[in-house]
């Protein structure tokens, strides 16, 4: 729960601290020629196909008394065979080993927590002031939930829940095994994969990294095999979810014919802020329970059965920077209690993060119109400082479906205008945040269940995830659906789905139950 969160919108408009910066503005060069760079890396070796699909058709027009001729040419010209032989061997050989090997996101499952474990805004603010907090905080804290675009159906552990709270290593590591292994029981269930049948197996949690690992006490609990490449994934905020899918995606090149498992999940019984600094409040009112497990493989037995297909995933670092690296920060306040600092500059941040990642990654999505305006403006002010603005491509063309990480309001707010969308393009952004909070890094796996379960998915479609996180990284992974897709089995919104869309007017919920 350490990275991608926003304060929520203000009634008034914000100072210019707390917006995205204009797109328009600027793009940096540099990341123009990465985007070509991977793109033309994937060119090379998708060329090759062409290539041999037209040898092998000139070969079958070619007359066969030209081939016998051919062959008894070739036969008083040994050296030529044979070199053409390696040369054929050679480059097959190169082909098959660099090629890389197709992903496929065989299924998903989102937690769904219990009833029971629903906090309602007087009741999380009755439970605050009995822990002692300020009235200023209260207060404060009241205008976060107000404007923060959640319902009164969000979850908070049951720690929590407690008066006074049990912050205890017994109770953080019952939040975790109940959201893990809730999403995994119903992953398993809806894939019928066998826990021995997982290869590699990739956990990430930001601020809950107990002995033994989250990603031990999963080989613990089903029993996984001996052999199994796993990974704990901590401190790497709400972006780690992609960082997991890459991570997984470049394991599967190296294994065959097996499956991965990512969990993607934040806890929050031990990292709930007890103190009265107003930048460290914020998470305690928008951070809530919630956790996914995602199912991937590369063997190609599974294409027929499987969701999505794997395209891109890019991502930006921009730990580099010192404002960056601490915009969001674990520390201690002057009473020396425990939270998450967020900066008055997270936003214009998250922003530039957002216009390298982008910059970087439409080469590789965009059609060819788009970029070429794209690239001959840039050109234009770079080469003869002409005082034009740069031109954003649009996206939308790029892609059908966009799960923008919950992390506020203004994030979502922001996005949706620098970036030209629709408000159907944010809704499951907003909806999701609305239903569950922010759900840290599994946020972008409810709001594609939550398109999914809209029916709105259908073959050949684009789906682009995009999180921030601590650090400071921006990431994006891009799925392509291989057929018409219906929701998982035990669907986080199976039960409330046809309440929604909402219309959020100043934080509070309407109800419009229009597909």
């Amino acid at each position: 729960m350490n990275g991608g969160v926003a304060p929520p919108t203000p009634p008034a408009s914000p100072p210019s601290h707390r917006r995205l910066p204009d797109f328009l503005q600027s793009v940096n060069l540099k990341y123009v020629k990465l985007g070509y760079h991977y793109l033309i890396t994937h060119l090379l070796t998708l060329l090759l196909l062409p290539l041999m699909a037209v040898i092998i058709l000139e070969a079958g027009r070619t007359d066969p008394d030209d081939l016998r001729q051919l062959w008894v040419h070739l036969q008083y010209n040994l050296v030529s065979v044979l070199v053409l032989s390696a040369v054929l061997v050679f480059g097959a050989t190169v082909y098959v080993l660099t090629r890389p090997r197709p992903v496929y996101l065989v299924d998903f499952a989102c937690y769904k927590p219990p009833d029971h474990l629903k906090v309602r805004f007087e009741e999380f603010l009755h439970h605050s002031k009995l822990c002692g907090f300020s009235d200023d905080a209260l207060q404060f804290q009241r205008k976060i939930l107000e404007r923060s675009g959640l319902s009164e159906e969000t979850y908070v552990p049951e720690a929590v829940h407690l008066i006074p709270p049990e912050p205890t290593m017994v109770n953080a590591r019952a939040e975790a095994e109940s959201v893990m292994f809730g999403a995994l029981e119903n992953l398993f269930k809806s894939t019928g994969v066998k826990p021995k049948d997982i290869g590699v197996l990739v956990v990430n949690c930001s601020l809950f990294n107990p002995t033994p690992s989250l990603s031990a006490m999963i080989v613990n609990k089903y029993k996984l095999r001996g052999n199994i490449r796993s990974f704990n994934l901590g401190g790497m905020g709400c972006s780690a979810g992609v960082i997991a899918v890459d991570l997984a995606r470049d394991m599967l090149q190296v294994h065959r014919n097996t499956y991965a498992v990512v969990v993607s999940t934040e806890n929050i019984t031990q990292n709930w802020y007890f103190g009265n600094r107003k930048s460290m409040l914020i998470p305690n009112c928008l951070f809530r329970v919630g956790g996914a497990a995602v199912l991937l493989s590369n063997r190609s037995s599974d294409r027929r059965r499987a969701k999505y297909r794997l395209k891109h995933v890019v991502r930006t670092h921009k730990g580099s920077d010192h404002k960056a690296f601490s915009c969001v920060y674990q520390e201690q306040d002057a009473e020396g209690k425990t939270g998450v600092s967020l900066s008055k500059d997270l936003m214009a941040i998250a922003g530039g993060a957002l216009k390298t990642n982008i910059t970087t990654l439409g080469p590789l999505v965009l059609p060819i119109s788009e970029q070429l305006l794209f690239f001959a403006t840039l050109v234009a002010k770079k080469m003869f400082n002409a005082k034009i603005k740069p031109y954003i491509p649009d996206f939308k063309l790029a892609f059908e479906h966009f799960c923008i990480h919950a992390g506020g309001r203004a994030v979502i707010d922001e996005l949706e205008k620098n970036l030209q969308l629709e408000p159907v393009h944010v809704e499951a952004s907003r909806m999701t945040l609305h239903r569950f909070g922010n759900t840290s890094s599994s946020s972008i796996w409810y709001e594609l269940a939550y398109i999914e379960a809209k029916g709105r998915v259908r073959r050949g479609h684009r789906i682009w995830q995009i999180a921030f996180g601590s650090g400071f990284k921006c990431n994006s992974a891009v799925w392509q659906a291989l057929r018409n897709v219906k929701p998982s089995l035990e669907s986080p919104w199976e039960d409330c789905i046809n309440r929604y869309p909402v219309e959020l007017l100043d934080g509070f919920a309407t109800h419009n139950s229009q597909q």
